[in-house]
């Protein structure tokens, strides 16, 4: 049975590696050849593909860059990167349980097993990519991608049941990280002159513009959920002692990124409205799981509190230096303000009208 699932797994597993180190490979080669290269060794840009798959799975880096080798720390990763594992991880776990036959009973063995090969290249290639300089972190192959991977596998392939708490819980998440994107569409268009600004300040040429509005696209839901926060309450860091929320502004400067125009300019007190639109998805679930049980809704609330705590540690990180040693949220405070709000609105909805009724 192991063999016969590892070898419908194996190629699935190299084919959705490839899915993504491929064009990767090939963007970084353009890129190296349009840059060039101190020592002309075209592993460089094989390796720099490498870092970028590994970078892509949110794995964090250790860095010892430039001639005073200053030491530094990068895992302000794009959040929006994970999409493309997502698809290929579906994809590759999908084909692996057409090859089984119809063997249902081989679906959850080859889940585990794909995952495992998947998490095991990332540790291989966060090992054998390390240079003196550059040095991915390898044990989040073992702890972030492989129940990432597991995670992703599991909402694929016959038969599968998320649960009710699993679909509700996930769905009011969406729907605030939703409302999010659209506060942020707002002040980008808003601030647009500040944006375009931010681009020429940069003169990223041609290819670099490319290269600059990906980057940028894939760093929007990093934007998302830092508005989530800001309009929690508890606000977002761009930098090392800074802060942006609605009740503190304390920010000199800010990175030439474009997508930093969408920034408020100080404190702003009306942004506090925010908690209310929180606390509403709270009574929304409760109006969801009504015809159901207070076990779903309970189930539901950890779920939403689980998926905030993903997002609140991946939006969160370091940019290398010391002065960006500090960047997004805060990922106890945006857990802790997520789930004290929805669960509010959530009591307020089922106690509130008990206590009119006895009025």
């Amino acid at each position: 049975m192991v063999l016969r699932v590892l070898g419908a797994a194996l190629p699935q597993v190299l084919r959705s590696i490839a899915w993504l180190l491929l064009p990767t490979s090939f963007i970084a080669l353009i890129a190296w050849s349009t840059a060039g290269s101190a020592t002309g060794n075209t592993g460089d840009p094989l390796r720099a593909a490498i870092w970028i798959w590994i970078g892509t799975h949110q794995i964090p880096f250790d860095l010892s860059l430039g001639t005073s080798a200053l030491a530094g720390h990068l895992s302000y990763l794009p959040l929006g990167a994970l999409i493309f594992p997502v698809l290929a991880i579906r994809n590759g776990i999908a084909r692996t349980v057409d090859r089984l036959d119809g063997d249902t009973s081989l679906v959850v063995p080859a889940r585990v097993i794909f995952s495992i090969l998947y998490a095991g290249f990332a540790l291989l290639a966060s090992i054998l990519s390390k240079t003196d300089e550059v040095m991915p972190v390898w044990y989040f192959a073992l702890i972030y991608v492989f129940p990432f991977t597991l995670i992703a596998c599991a909402t694929v392939a016959r038969r599968t049941s998320l649960g009710q708490g699993f679909l509700f819980g996930s769905r009011v998440i969406a729907l605030l990280l939703g409302i999010s994107a659209i506060a942020l569409g707002i002040a980008l268009v808003m601030n647009l002159t500040l944006v375009k600004n931010l681009t020429v300040v940069l003169q990223p040429g041609i290819f670099g513009g490319i290269l600059l509005l990906l980057l940028n696209i894939l760093y929007l839901p990093n934007a998302i959920v830092a508005t989530l926060a800001y309009f929690s309450g508890v606000g977002f860091a761009v930098g090392s002692q800074t802060m942006v929320s609605p009740l503190s502004f304390d920010l000199d400067k800010i990175p030439a990124m474009p997508i930093l125009g969408a920034l408020p300019r100080n404190e702003s007190l009306i942004s506090l409205l925010g908690i209310a639109v929180i606390m509403f998805a709270g009574v929304l679930l409760v109006t969801w799981t009504v015809d159901l049980n207070q076990k779903v809704l309970t189930q539901s609330l950890i779920v939403a509190t689980l998926l905030a705590a993903f997002l609140g540690y991946s939006a969160s990180g370091a940019l290398i230096t010391e002065a960006m040693s500090a960047v997004g949220t805060s990922t106890w405070k945006f857990t802790l303000a997520i789930t004290v709000q929805m669960g509010f609105g959530a009591l307020l909805a089922i106690f509130l009208p008990r206590m009119f009724r006895r009025t």
